[in-house]
């Protein structure tokens, strides 16, 4: 992957700044941990200095960094410029502020900013706060950049995709990325769609695009692992992994995602011997309380610390009857019940069990119960408020719908992360689900 060159304006000792020197300053920082570290600690060194700031200068790193809270109160104080409302629009966005976001791109506009910029902003602005209709509207005031402009197509397939409108989306990705071949944001979200379709080739190829314009894309390296991992490649997707953790060492989801391929690397695992030992391990564990033997038998038993079926399994016919008030009847009434499952005394201490066994649990309508469990709604299974969200935004509201969807699906909802993954595989394994795999 070739390194993120620095950009050419010096964000924090220039005098006057463009959007493309903040967007440019934005890649070359959070490419790695190593450059946000420094850039932090420079805009730290600004802040604490005295006199009159460039508060613009200020307000857009501090942006960068993502303390947007901070940087609205460096925006405001600075003259009136486009490049002032366009980023505190943005900031305000991003804490949730949208209506003063639009006020802000309002402004911009008032101040000579380019009018496909602010409606595609406004556009985005709407759907983030749900308002599909007045983001309709707004696109709708810009039809006459049909095949002209990416940026209008990238935000025209956001706006298909929230709608669910995924061919539409799909189509509007693939124009931005025929007009401007590097336009990450739809690269990134054309190759999703198609990696969602299962048209996992082609999603690769987009992907790699992405790993290859001097920017490492985590999202996309991640998501390359994913699709590498379900097809068995290990080494491929060990790869994508440790090229964000090159870039992004403390990346959490990269370093659980990394252990997790390397166990898998490592792991033979058989389906049926797996099954095996599990219902071997079931019935072992099963209490001899579950089973009608007399009283005098289970007291017998008691006495003699035999509490399951697999402490019974272990003690011969004659170790029973030596013990104290341990009679014929009670030994003829417990070989009867484990015969009618196909087990004897004193076959585990053999090193036998049989491969075949008979289920020891009552009858249950097992239908019925995972058509209940499946229709559960997602807001009563005990999540947190952040992974209900980020389900929310995919539409699924039933535990059902949730188990249709696979990780990468839910790991490219944005602000998505490792925390949230591990909650809903914890809350399914104690149900005895998991999320939908890649065959």
């Amino acid at each position: 992957m070739v390194a993120v060159s620095q950009p050419k304006t010096d964000l924090l000792s220039a005098e006057n700044i463009t959007l493309e020197d903040i967007l440019a300053t934005d890649n070359f920082v959070n490419a790695s941990e190593q450059n946000r570290i420094a850039f932090a600690d420079r805009v730290e060194q600004e802040l604490l200095k005295s006199g009159k700031k460039n508060y613009l200068t200020v307000g857009a790193s501090l942006a960068v960094l993502g303390k947007y809270a901070q940087a609205i109160e460096m925006l405001e104080k600075a003259d009136e410029s486009k490049e002032k409302y366009l980023e505190l629009a943005f900031c305000q966005r991003k804490i949730g502020e949208h209506d003063k976001a639009i006020q802000s791109l309002d402004k911009a506009a008032k101040a000579g900013a380019d009018a496909l910029a602010v409606n595609c902003s406004k556009a985005a602005v709407y759907r983030i706060k749900g308002d599909l209709d007045s983001a309709s509207k707004i696109l709708k005031t810009c039809e006459n950049y049909q095949k002209v402009s990416a940026v209008y197509h990238y935000t025209l397939g956001r706006h298909m995709q929230a709608q669910g409108d995924y061919d539409a989306a799909v189509e509007n990705y693939k124009t931005a990325v025929e007009i401007d071949p590097n336009y990450s944001k739809a690269l990134f979200h054309f190759a999703f769609l198609l990696d969602l379709r299962g048209d996992d080739e082609a999603a690769l190829d987009y992907y790699k695009q992405l790993t290859t314009n001097g920017i490492p894309y985590v999202s996309a390296l991640l998501n390359m692992a994913v699709l590498y991992e379900d097809t068995v490649q290990f080494d491929k997707a060990l790869y994508c992994v440790n090229q964000v953790l090159k870039y992004h060492p403390n990346n959490l989801r990269a370093v659980l995602f990394k252990k997790d391929i390397e166990s898998s690397k490592t792991m033979f695992y058989d389906e049926e011997i797996e099954k095996s030992k599990d219902q071997q391990t079931k019935i072992l564990e099963t209490p001899i309380s579950d089973f009608e033997l007399s009283v005098r038998s289970r007291n017998c038993l008691k006495k003699m610390n035999i509490n399951t079926i697999g402490d019974l399994l272990k003690i011969s016919e004659t170790e029973l009857l030596a013990y104290k008030n341990f009679g014929e009847t009670s030994l003829t009434e417990i070989k009867s019940m484990l015969e009618s499952r196909g087990l004897r005394l004193g076959m585990t201490s053999e090193g036998k069990f049989p491969d075949s066994i008979a289920i020891l649990e009552p009858e249950t309508n097992s239908d019925e119960i995972e058509d209940e469990v499946l229709n559960k709604s997602v807001d009563d299974s005990g999540l947190s408020v952040r992974a209900k969200n980020c389900l929310a935004q995919l539409n699924i509201k039933t535990i059902g719908e949730l188990v249709s969807k696979t990780e990468a699906e839910l790991m490219g909802v944005k602000n998505f992360g490792s925390t949230s993954l591990l909650e809903i595989h914890q809350m399914l394994d104690s149900l005895g689900l998991e999320l939908r795999k890649i065959d």
